[in-house]
């Protein structure tokens, strides 16, 4: 799984039929100091994810498991929405 955050949507009124009724997003890989990374890509919400959340996505095989369409054409769905992330980045030679 993966962390992201969702920059905007995804209209396309003509696409495969495997795709109709799935809400595309355009979602952001973050690392854990919510800074982007690499490039944005379109996911399948499968929670009710917004603009501007925070949220859980997973890629390949798991993606179509996730959207409930194994046979449709989808690398990467969302599936949660991160409310609170607490990350202890320790300190070269803290070996707490």
């Amino acid at each position: 799984m993966h962390i992201g955050r969702v920059i905007g949507t995804v209209v396309a009124t003509r696409k495969d039929e495997r795709l109709i009724g799935c809400k595309l997003m355009i979602t952001q890989p973050v690392n854990v100091e919510r800074e982007p990374i690499g490039e944005a890509l379109i996911t399948v919400d499968t929670v009710g994810a917004g603009i501007g959340e925070l949220v859980i996505y997973t890629m390949g095989t798991a993606a179509r498991y996730a959207a409930d369409k194994l046979q449709s054409p989808i690398d990467a769905s969302i599936v949660g929405i991160i409310d609170n992330m607490d990350v202890y980045i320790g300190k070269e030679g803290d070996d707490s």
